[in-house]
């Protein structure tokens, strides 16, 4: 595993072997979730379960490092296990097509054997049942908050949900979360920085229709990546500590 030796001098062999063994279900395949993917099978992650129900399209080429204009109509999760089955054959990658609601997760739950979270979900409902899931079923989650609209990498910070200012998505996730008597406990990346104004919705086709029709967010690919790379840090940093 010589690939794996900038990983191990990093993280020392304990830690890398803590890596190796650690599972990782990684919410959202999209913009956030694809470069975190990326980075936590780079570094020898040994397990990813990508979870995704929506498709590729064009306009969101521009947000993954991963896809060719040929991928537009495959989903999301099958199309970056495919990706990271070849440039990461070390790292078992097993896609899961589906929508991530309350029901979804009375009735499947997350794979026993899943030692992380990754939640880089862009939905409100989703997102906000899968924390609950989470804290709930006490499985250490890092949730990844809106990264679209903006450009200020100064302005990204790390910290536990309840310091989330600034971030219209986490603030619509804490009043849930209050809600369910849960104020702490999901570590977060977020921006302090004003989005710019959305855009009417797409009309692209999505593989489900689930879930409302949401305006179109301006995006480049810079601030999902850096925060899907943030991600994977923490989780990295997390795991290796745990050794």
């Amino acid at each position: 595993m010589n690939r794996f030796k900038r990983v191990k001098d990093f993280y020392g062999e304990e830690g890398f072997e803590s890596i190796r063994n650690s599972t990782v279900y990684v919410a959202g395949a999209g913009g956030v979730g694809s470069h975190c993917a990326q980075a936590l099978a780079r570094s020898g992650i040994g397990k990813l379960y990508l979870a995704d129900f929506d498709a590729v399209t064009q306009s969101s080429l521009n947000r993954s490092t991963l896809w060719t204009p040929e991928d537009a109509g495959k989903n999301k999760a099958e199309s970056l296990a495919q990706y990271l089955k070849k440039s990461c054959p070390d790292t078992t990658c097993v896609p899961i097509l589906s929508f991530i609601s309350g029901e979804y997760l009375e009735e499947k739950g997350i794979p026993a054997g899943t030692d992380i979270v990754a939640d880089a979900i862009d939905s409100v409902n989703p997102k906000t049942h899968l924390l609950q899931y989470c804290i709930e079923t006490s499985i250490p989650v890092f949730s990844s908050m809106g990264a679209a609209g903006r450009r200020d990498v100064s302005c990204i910070r790390t910290g536990d949900i309840q310091a989330t200012g600034g971030c219209p998505l986490a603030r619509m996730i804490r009043k849930y979360l209050r809600r369910r008597g849960i104020n702490s406990g999901v570590t977060c990346v977020w921006s302090v920085e004003k989005a710019v104004d959305p855009l009417p919705p797409d009309d692209e086709p999505r593989l489900d229709r689930r879930g409302r029709t949401r305006n179109s967010l301006p995006s480049l690919i810079t601030m999902p990546g850096i925060f899907g790379y943030t991600l994977a840090q923490l989780i990295l940093d997390h795991i290796a500590q745990q050794s």
